[in-house]
């Protein structure tokens, strides 16, 4: 099986962008790549996209701010936990206001400009949720057409139970114990992963495929697993 670490090499990334539609998103997909590359010294943001609401249509406005809050105040806590070089920011959409997908990747092809971004991890179009699709469709266009315009910029998609439609794993990589649990502590910053929104088994499904992973690409430890932009790259690795 192919390994990233051979193809997109360490030293040679120094800007790391995962984006996610949600909150855990951009953690759950593109993690286990930015503790590897925040430990060499690369400079990573997880970008989040939209924040979710309260359900009860008969939410205050205070409960509705206390609970956007509580999603920022966690999207922090994750950022720390995977390295000292890791940063977060939400782009400010809810899921009622998301823009043309024209405008969302006019404004990512501006950010990944401006902050000299060598590697896109973002979700696969296979999805089941519209919005994990918006941000798939804005990301491809964005790094397409910078791509055009003869930046290196890279792209790969990330591994999530909601994105599995034609995934194909195609460069794992192999976690140390440490690296997993940098990971995982991360991750059990958001009351989703630990059980308290939904009754998803987020601490039962993530640490097995871990080891579903490791099975199927013969590796030494535990492994995750990202897909090529194949419509993108232009040459076989």
């Amino acid at each position: 099986p192919l390994n990233t670490e051979r193809i997109y090499k360490m030293t040679e990334i120094k800007r790391v962008v995962s984006i996610g539609a949600h909150s855990l998103d951009a953690e759950l997909m593109g993690g286990p790549l930015i503790v590897k590359y925040a430990k060499e010294g690369a400079h990573c943001s997880l970008l989040h996209v939209t924040q979710g609401r309260l359900e009860d249509p008969n939410a205050t406005k205070e409960e509705c701010d206390a609970y956007l809050q509580s999603l920022l105040d966690q999207n922090a806590r994750a950022a720390k936990a995977l390295g000292e070089n890791v940063d977060c920011m939400w782009l400010g959409y809810v899921s009622s206001n998301m823009p043309s997908t024209e405008e969302f990747s006019a404004r990512l092809e501006k950010y990944f400009t401006d902050e000299k971004v060598d590697l896109v991890i973002t979700h696969w179009r296979g999805s089941m949720h519209p919005r994990h699709i918006n941000t798939h469709d804005a990301v491809f266009r964005a790094v397409k057409h910078m791509r055009e315009n003869g930046s290196n910029i890279k792209l790969v998609y990330g591994e999530t139970f909601e994105d599995l439609v034609g995934f194909i794993p195609q460069a794992y990589f192999v976690l140390s114990d440490e690296e997993v649990e940098t990971w995982f502590n991360a991750l059990n910053q958001y009351t989703v992963f630990r059980g308290g929104v939904n009754d998803f088994p987020y601490q039962k499904y993530y640490p097995t495929n871990l080891k579903i992973r490791q099975i199927e690409s013969n590796s030494s430890g535990k492994t995750v697993c990202y897909m090529y932009a194949s419509l993108i790259e232009n040459k076989l690795w």
